[in-house]
Formats: structure tokens, sequence, C-alpha cells
């Protein structure tokens, strides 16, 4: 099983990830209230995290528009909506609803 090292608003949590799963919601069933305001569907990017260690996954088209329309992204920015888990990843979680003072959004499909 792939392990995932992610650092939040809350410190560092790690643990481990089933392959195949999207990111977004191996963060949230870690109790990470991560952001995904528009459901997993790569139409905003809050559920935005940078990849510092670790391969990601290939980028879909979806994702690269999305992310190409912003100006202030960093070059190892992902959707973690997008991701499917397939090697140990080390990441910075962008947004997190406690820190937005907002509900974290419709829960992305499986």
């Amino acid at each position: 099983m792939p392990k995932i090292t992610a650092e939040t608003a809350a410190g560092t949590v790690a643990f481990e990830a089933d392959a195949g799963r999207k990111l977004v919601l191996c963060l949230e069933d870690e109790g990470i209230d991560i952001l995904h305001r528009c459901g997993g569907n790569a139409k905003c990017t809050t559920c935005r995290v940078e990849i510092t260690a670790g391969d990601p996954g290939p980028i879909g088209d979806a994702e690269k528009t999305v992310l190409s329309s912003k100006t202030d992204l960093g070059d190892h920015t992902r959707l973690s909506c997008q991701v499917r888990i397939n090697d140990d990843l080390h990441l910075k979680v962008i947004s997190q609803a406690s820190v937005a003072g907002m509900d974290a959004g419709t829960r992305p499909e499986e």
C-alpha cells in the first residue's frame, strides 16, 4: 500500500492508502478536512495540493485546463480529486475547511 504524508494546518499526517483511490477521498477518510467545492469534477481548484515527493501520475485534460486558468499555482500543484494513488506521496494540503471557515463541499465519488 502506498504511504501518504500530508502536511496540514494541524500538522503532518501519515497513512497508508489503497492504490487506485482518489487522493481527495483518502485525505478526507483520514480526517483531513480538505476543500472540494465542485464535488471532485475538476471545475475548481479548492482541493489542490502541492506534491513535494512521489509520482502523482499523469495529468488529464480536465485538470490541465483548470490549472492552466490560474496564475498563482506552483509547478507541482495538482487537484487531489484527479490524482489516483499509485505511489508514495508527500504533499501539502493547500485549502482546508477549518481554516477557510466553510463547508468542505459535496464528497467526490469513488
